[in-house]
Order: C-alpha cells, then sequence, then structure tokens
C-alpha cells in the first residue's frame, strides 16, 4: 500500500469549526468529483486545548489527511486528476497553502482495530 500524511493548516481568519465544516462538506465533494476515492481519504482535526495534548508552538497544522492507494501509480493518478484551477482556488479558500506538508509514510500495525 502507498500512504501519504497530509499536514494542512486553516487560513488564520477562519475559526476551526468553520474549517472542518468547509473542508468536509465543499472540498471532500469537490476533489471526489475530480478524481477516484482512493483506498483511504481520512481527515484528522487537531482538537486543540484538550488536556491530553502536549502542546506546542511549534503545532503549526490543523488537520492531518491520510491517503492510501494500492501502489504508487494509484497516487500519481489521483494527483493527476487534481491538477486544476479549480481545486487549486477552492483551497486558498480555507487553507494556508504555505503551511502544507505531505509525507509519504511506511506504516506498521501491532494490533488490528
Amino acid at each position: 500500500m502507498f500512504k501519504v500524511f497530509a499536514y494542512m493548516a486553516k487560513r488564520p481568519d477562519i475559526s476551526s469549526e468553520a474549517y472542518a465544516d468547509y473542508y468536509e462538506n465543499h472540498h471532500v465533494p469537490l476533489v471526489l468529483s475530480h478524481a477516484p476515492l482512493p483506498k483511504v481519504y481520512r481527515r484528522n482535526y487537531l482538537v486543540r486545548g484538550d488536556a491530553a495534548n502536549l502542546e506546542s508552538p511549534t503545532i503549526d497544522f490543523d488537520s492531518i489527511t491520510e491517503l492510501a492507494w494500492d501502489d504508487r501509480s494509484g497516487f500519481e493518478e489521483w494527483i493527476s486528476s487534481l491538477g486544476n484551477q479549480e481545486v487549486a482556488e477552492d483551497e486558498a479558500r480555507f487553507l494556508d497553502r504555505s503551511k502544507t506538508r505531505a509525507y509519504v509514510i511506511d506504516e506498521h500495525v501491532s494490533a488490528a482495530g
């Protein structure tokens, strides 16, 4: 499996709630109208201020998007299908693109759950 984690930050002028709402209800449907659903397309939103968090000023993201395909070619096809102006313009409505980072991940699972 080919897996990518993308760390994304909201624009500073929108709330965390508005960010998650826009991502889920506008951006995800737009993305999926241009590209097939990956094996995994999961958004995880940071819960700031929770007592269990080890807060740090170096935390510069608001969500982690997890994506997975059977292989790298699936990822490359997906990325090329998103290379259009409409998706980029939509991202500018809610993301601070200067903070977006994405990494290929090698997953190891100890217990299924």
